[in-house]
């Protein structure tokens, strides 16, 4: 039976260990540890499709590729670098800024405008298949929370 990737990834962590340790403990007279550099992330890196359409604007119209990590110099979204920062905080903090609007939320009723957006690709690991729109409250601040991905329209 072939090995899952968590099973491989435990082994080569397993195996890591194992090495540092004893390579540590030939070093056991020396003053100070030298620190080990922090170990590669095993998912792929984050790269992303944004397609814009129904704005009215030209400039916030269309179809961008982002990539954040190693891959940035593939990018050709407006705003790469403000929209891969954005992306890394998201990350951080333990959010998922493509999570759809609950069902039950109460909504005010604004329309924002017939704008949707498709963000499609890969995310810290996770396949992406999001879908954004400006049709209620709710939806206008999910958009705007995650603008400079989304290019930002006002109406």
């Amino acid at each position: 039976m072939p090995l899952r990737r968590p099973v491989l990834a435990t082994a080569l962590v397993t195996s890591l260990v194992t090495a540092v340790t004893a390579v540590t403990a030939g070093l056991a007279g020396a003053a100070a540890a030298v620190p080990l550099p922090p170990l590669p992330l095993l998912s792929p890196p984050d790269s992303l499709t944004v397609a814009v359409s129904g704005s009215g604007n030209p400039a916030a119209e269309g179809s961008w590729k982002l990539a954040c990590g190693d891959d940035r110099a593939e990018s050709d979204h407006p705003a790469a670098e403000r929209a891969c920062e954005l992306l890394e905080g998201f990350a951080r903090a333990g959010e998922n800024p493509f999570a759809p609007v609950p069902a039950d939320r109460m909504c005010a009723q604004v329309y924002g405008g017939p704008v949707t957006a498709q963000v499609t690709g890969t995310w810290q690991g996770r396949r992406i298949d999001a879908r954004f729109s400006r049709a209620n409250g709710c939806e206008i601040d999910r958009w705007e929370n995650v603008e400079p991905l989304l290019p930002s329209i006002r109406g």
